[in-house]
């Protein structure tokens, strides 16, 4: 059996197993995606490092990512048209390198989007506690907010996707119009000198000290963009809502953060933003300056409340994505096959509820243990989930050449070849950085930093010597995996 269907029609799942079923429109993929990304967060909580870090040139760099992440778009589009599978990069891998590649990409995704889901739990305990203590002057444990979150996952997570999008539509739009109002607020009063266009400027992009850790931060910012087609099953004409999705997510991504840094470094002045980027006791709070400046006090304190509905925003999502890939692996049978059911609603309950109790147990231990939501919990897992996912993000790029490079299906070279090729290359890079800039992100050194970079690159390798022993000893299951018939388009 090969690898990929020949033909022009969509690679799809076999009529005896369970499928995802909705109606969620291309809106409503693009609410989840962007959620993921959590843009209040990005500029509230990653451009005050990245210019501590990398100086005044995270503008520049978020555009040079957006524009990495959009060749590789290109060609992930164009294979949308005929993979659609909620385990979305389990298929991409399994059809454009090879089944064994599949399960490792499956895996590294799997493993990924759990542990991100975890620290977006300790982050939203963490951030909550300062939020309530800023406003009230009362001191409610975080893991009362990491539970209450938990709750709500649960609620949420029993329904059809449509139904989680329509929330993620609300706090998306309460989050993104205080970064709005914050933009415009400075564009009218103006900062202490012309705009300038050094933060644009390749010098600083490239050239500064600290470029590499630009870059960290600035892939971090777009995590979960891929997650388009883990929701092919659940939409309303696939073809069309992916492509569109992504594109959008993508696009608006890229402008939101550019502009956003840009102009929050403008209204503090170049020199004003280094100055407080580089004092200890200001700089992860540079973000909020600019809002209490500019706003006034209720502006930096309505930012705090929205940042705290920012990772309840980002949790849904990721909860979502990693209960889609347990489904798909379930459905496949690399995993126990009772995964792979859907409840009434048409819903992959089970996997949820096994997410949610390994939730549960982590917050449980951290909070019995006393350590800190923050540093014990978020940070190291954080890390971990974004060497993992873009190391995901590189495999799936490559595997878009894989497929394409033995049947253009009628589409030109530059789109299914060279794009995708770029887009890896430029993801393969992010890595890279990302790995010998660790630190960054895990805020420690040492041996523990090999221990949050190794898993991805381990179980990549743990997934294909699996499918191969796997093709060996029981080939039936083997060709199995995936198995589809063509259809016309």
């Amino acid at each position: 059996m090969s690898n990929a269907t020949s033909g022009a029609g969509p690679v799809a799942t076999p009529h005896d197993q369970a499928t995802l079923q909705g109606s969620i429109g291309w809106l409503g993929i693009v609410f989840f995606v962007v959620a993921a990304a959590a843009p209040l967060t990005v500029v509230f909580g990653s451009v005050p490092p990245a210019i501590t870090f990398g100086g005044v040139g995270i503008p520049g760099a978020m555009l040079v990512a957006g524009i990495v992440l959009i060749l590789f778009a290109v060609g992930f589009t164009a294979m949308s048209r005929y993979v659609t599978n909620a385990g979305a990069f389990y298929a991409y891998a399994s059809h454009g390198l090879g089944k064994p590649v599949g399960i490792g990409v499956a895996l590294v995704a799997l493993v990924s989007y759990a542990v991100l889901s975890i620290s977006f739990y300790g982050l939203i305990g963490f951030f909550a506690n300062i939020t309530v203590m800023q406003l009230f002057s009362t001191d409610v444990p975080w893991w009362v907010f990491s539970l209450l979150a938990l709750g709500l996952v649960f609620l949420l997570s029993r329904r059809q996707a449509d139904v989680g999008a329509k929330v993620l539509g609300i706090l998306l739009t309460l989050e993104i119009g205080i970064v709005a109002l914050l933009g415009a607020a400075i564009l009218v009063k103006g900062g202490p000198a012309p705009f300038s266009m050094e933060p644009f400027s390749p010098q600083a992009v490239f050239g500064a000290s600290g470029a590499g850790i630009l870059f960290v931060f600035a892939f971090g910012a777009y995590l979960g963009f891929e997650a388009t087609a883990v929701y092919a099953e659940e939409a309303r004409d696939a073809a069309v809502a992916v492509p569109r999705a992504t594109y959008v997510a993508v696009v608006f991504l890229a402008v939101f953060y550019a502009l956003s840094a840009a102009l929050i470094i403008h209204g503090l002045g170049v020199e004003g933003a280094l100055a407080i980027a580089a004092d200890p006791d200001s700089a992860q709070f540079l973000t909020s300056i600019a809002a209490d400046t500019f706003l006034g006090t209720w502006g930096a304190n309505a930012m705090l409340v929205l940042v705290v509905t920012s990772f309840v925003a980002c949790l849904i999502s990721f909860h979502n994505a990693t209960a889609r890939y347990l489904f798909a692996m379930g459905r496949e049978g690399l995993l126990p096959r009772s995964l792979g059911t859907v409840n009434a609603h048409g819903a992959p309950l089970r996997g949820s509820v096994i997410l949610l109790v390994v939730a549960a147990i982590v917050i449980g231990a951290v909070a019995v243990t006393g350590r800190d939501p923050y540093f014990g919990m978020a940070v190291w897992s954080y890390a971990a989930g974004v060497t993992g996912l873009v190391l995901v993000q590189a495999m799936a790029a490559f595997s878009v050449v894989g497929f394409f490079l033995r049947d253009r299906r009628g589409h030109g070279a530059l789109r299914v070849l060279v794009a995708p090729l770029l887009g890896a290359l430029g993801l393969v890079v992010a890595w890279f950085l990302i790995v010998s800039n660790i630190e960054v992100l895990s805020l420690s050194t040492g041996a523990r930093n090999l221990w949050l970079t190794l898993p991805g690159p381990a179980l990549l390798v743990a997934g294909v010597v699996g499918g191969l022993l796997m093709r060996s000893s029981q080939p039936a299951r083997y060709d199995a995996l995936l198995s589809s018939s063509e259809k016309t388009s």
